[in-house]
């Protein structure tokens, strides 16, 4: 027995080396990390539970039947973080460079099917170079059952994916069809076709960085939620993310202990706003004073700046936040800014996470580029998702709303549960200026009755009251008590339940 039991352990060994000392060193000398070595700093210690780490490939095509390693290039199991179940495969670049072959693709589906089953997310770390071209049509085949998982599991569990190292051909569109992408700074990068197929068919000359780093994904693409200087500090922080997701879509959002007072007042939002209403702010800092603890994370953070998005806790409860930021372009709403918070509100609405929405929006970005880029199919985007809620939603306008913005940013006439408003807040088809030369353009050549009928349009439209009057507006309240506020909405929405009619799917304009 005691024999058998070192063999064993002689394999489990040979197994954890992968490609071995030498590819282990290669990887390091990269400055990245290995696959267990990246699983062992995202999960709880000693949590892991390996699958199928003695799984071979069977290909025998070019001479792939003498080169053989256990795991074939991928790590699969489960484990915990903070407590909390969660499946995981790592791509193993030191085997056969990370490449999918048909069992390497068989140890992937495994694992997802058992996510699914467990309704638990699952986290994928990629670090590899496609498909195995030893196997031909049998790794591609093994591509597309992964990908109609990906597709099968979207809404159920949570499904992020961390690129730490390359990811190029049919790997990208697993990654794609995950809720979340995270990129590692200069080590890791996406694309369909590299730069050497770029050369040749195009005959532009460029490098991996350029083509698809984070650098791209991550400021201009929007493929990536965000980006991290290194593999530590991004495992890091998926430690971080999970916590604010549920396990799965009835598993209602993750309540942790809280130290700050649910009730606490913030006196320094009464100056948040500046006297000068073209003077910006910054949003964020009204989030952070918001949330639990100043705990906020943002997605996207370096992709459409002019809108935020991100997580944080209010009484422990996970929340999502959706924010035009003053600081960018004046909070405007453009085609990029539409795509990025319509995504991000179609996930909390699936998982069952309250949206707060923050609006300070002066309109539509106007001109000819966002026209032909499609601003109008963009921004019904946003319309589309925030309408088809079914989660509590709660609105807080704290200066401009004006014209159509008013409505998408998540007005009461989409669904919003409770809307409040800021004293200093503003709702109006359009600034004061621009509706006065419209509408007394005949006046214009007199200065005098310009400033009149100026001053009229202001105190007709440019308060919350007007909305009020009519019941858009549920309150007027005092900025320092936005907190409180906020936090009595969400208590009393959690048993919130709303019915659509029913439908095979809707048709969002894509």
């Amino acid at each position: 027995m005691k024999s058998i039991l070192e063999k064993l352990e002689q394999r489990r060994s040979g197994a954890r080396l992968g490609g071995g000392e030498q590819r282990i060193e290669a990887q390091h000398r990269r400055g990245k990390l290995t696959a267990r070595e990246r699983i062992g700093l995202l999960l709880d210690h000693g949590s892991f539970e390996e699958y199928d780490m003695f799984v071979e490939h069977r290909a025998s095509e070019f001479g792939a039947d003498r080169s053989k390693i256990p795991g074939d290039g991928v790590v699969t199991g489960w484990g915990t973080v903070n407590g909390r179940t969660v499946f995981v495969f790592a791509k193993d670049f030191t085997v056969f460079g990370g490449s999918l072959s048909e069992a390497h693709a068989q140890k992937m589906t495994k694992i997802q099917d058992m996510a699914l089953k467990a309704r638990a997310p699952i986290i994928g770390l990629f670090d590899a170079g496609g498909a195995r071209i030893q196997e031909g049509v049998a790794a591609l085949a093994g591509y597309g059952d992964v990908f109609k998982r990906n597709v099968q599991a979207s809404g159920v569990i949570p499904q992020i994916s961390v690129i730490m190292g390359p990811c190029a051909g049919g790997d990208v569109y697993s990654p794609a069809m995950t809720d979340f992408i995270f990129m590692v700074r200069d080590t890791s990068y996406m694309f369909v076709t590299g730069p050497e197929v770029v050369k040749t068919v195009t005959n532009e000359i460029v490098t991996a960085e350029e083509l698809g780093g984070a650098s791209v994904h991550a400021t201009r693409s929007a493929v990536a939620d965000g980006a991290f200087e290194n593999d530590v500090e991004c495992l890091l922080q998926m430690r971080r993310f999970i916590d604010f997701l549920p396990a799965h879509s009835g598993a209602g959002v993750p309540e942790w202990p809280s130290f700050d007072d649910v009730e606490r007042l913030e006196p320094s939002l009464d100056t948040l706003i500046p006297d000068n209403p073209n003077k910006p702010y910054d949003m964020k800092e009204l989030i952070q004073k918001v949330v639990d603890e100043g705990d906020f994370f943002e997605l996207s953070p370096q992709f459409a700046k002019n809108i935020l998005t991100g997580f944080g806790r209010i009484a422990g409860r996970t929340v999502g936040f959706v924010a035009n930021q003053p600081m960018v372009l004046a909070g405007v709403l453009d085609s990029d800014a539409s795509r990025k918070a319509a995504r991000f509100v179609r996930f909390c609405n699936a998982f069952d996470i309250p949206i707060v929405t923050f609006v300070d929006v002066p309109g539509f970005l106007p001109g000819t580029a966002q026209e032909s880029g499609g601003l109008i199919k963009n921004g019904a985007k946003l319309l589309f998702a925030y309408s088809q809620c079914t989660v509590p939603l709660v609105t807080l306008i704290t200066r401009k709303a004006f014209g159509g913005a008013y409505v998408v940013m998540a007005a009461k006439h989409i669904g919003a549960d409770v809307n409040y408003a800021w004293p200093t807040a503003q709702i109006a088809v359009m600034g004061a200026k621009g509706a006065v030369e419209i509408i007394f353009r005949s006046d214009l050549g007199d200065p005098e009755k310009i400033a009149e009928r100026t001053a009229e349009y202001e105190s007709s439209f440019m308060s919350p009251f007007k909305a009020a009057e009519r019941g858009f507006i549920d309150e007027v309240i005092m900025p320092h008590s936005t907190r409180r506020r906020i936090a009595r909405a969400l208590s009393m929405l959690r048993t919130k339940t709303l019915e659509m009619p029913a439908k095979k799917h809707d048709n969002l304009p894509l």
